[in-house]
Parts: structure tokens; sequence; C-alpha cells
């Protein structure tokens, strides 16, 4: 039981996803309060260059790894959570039945779609290994911004399957 909600736990595999989807939204928004004072730092450098001061090295190669990485981290939470963008038209005019069929192929869909991008990330990565390829300025093997974005894709993966479990069986109980 859940304490105090006369609630069964969840099990530990969905609890797990649950806590790993949690925990990377925070990393996602950590990363991107690192992204925002990066970007400040490097314009406030950039507007007293007169003063000896200079911009950040590299800074839009890390801007756009750190998005990329903060876009991975909130996935999974946003799939569980149902805050992926969606259009209603048909909403509510066949009833719940087809709403939930509706609902459950999305997250089937979704979970699909990240399973590819997952997939594609890892040999995108293999690839950037192959041919050390780096970044332009800061010279960074660019593999690695691949590599810090996989677990969070694969944690989006087992959300999909979360969600898409808790959608039959709502589906279920309710039919």
């Amino acid at each position: 039981m859940k304490k105090g909600t006369g609630e069964k736990p969840e099990p530990a595999p969905l609890a797990f996803v649950e806590k790993a989807s949690e925990w990377l939204a925070l990393a996602g928004g950590a990363v991107l309060v690192v992204i925002a004072s990066l970007t400040i730092a490097s314009i406030i450098g950039r507007a007293f260059i007169f003063a000896g001061l200079s911009p950040v090295p590299g800074d839009f190669e890390l801007v756009e790894a750190g998005t990329a990485l903060a876009v991975f981290c909130f996935l999974p939470w946003c799939q569980l959570r149902g805050g992926h963008l969606s259009v209603d038209l048909l909403a509510g005019k066949f009833g719940e039945t087809v709403d939930l069929v509706l609902t459950l192929l999305w997250n089937l869909m979704m979970t699909a779609t990240m399973g590819l991008i997952a997939w594609r990330l890892w040999f995108g990565m293999l690839d950037k290994m192959r041919y050390n390829e780096t970044s332009f300025i800061l010279q960074i093997p660019v593999w690695i911004f691949y590599a810090v974005c996989i677990p969070a894709a694969v944690v989006a993966i087992a959300a999909g399957v979360v969600s898409a479990a808790k959608n039959a069986r709502q589906g279920a109980t309710t039919l």
C-alpha cells in the first residue's frame, strides 16, 4: 500500500521508470540552468570585450549539445504525464472506448518513435566514434554528445511502454 493512500504500490519496474523519469527531468532542468548561465556569461563577455573580457569559447557548441540533452531528459517525464502535444479534434465524439483506443495507439506510436530515435542515436554515435569527429571550436569528440542522450532515450522508451500498459489496464477495467 502507498503510505496513507490506501492504494497498492506500483510494481518495482514501474516505480523505477517513474523515479528515473523524475530524476532525468530534474537533470534536464539543471542543464537548462547551466545553458542559460553560459549564455549570459558569453553575452557579458562580448559586451565587455573593451574591458578585457571575452565570450565563452565554443558557447554555441555547448548550448546545442545541452539543449539536445535537456530535451531527451524531459521526454520520459512528459510521456508519463501525458504532456505531449495532441490534437483532440475527435476527442469525446465517439465515446470513451474510442478515446481509450486512440490514446493507447498514440502511446504505442510514441514508444516506437522513441525506439527508432534511440536506435539511430546508437548508430550515429558509432559513426562519430569511427570517424573521430570533433566539435569545431572545442574539439570535443561528438560521439560523447550522442552517448549522453542514449540513456534518456531508453528511459523514454520504457516510459512509453509504461504509459501504454497503464492505458491498456485502464481500458480493460473500464470496458
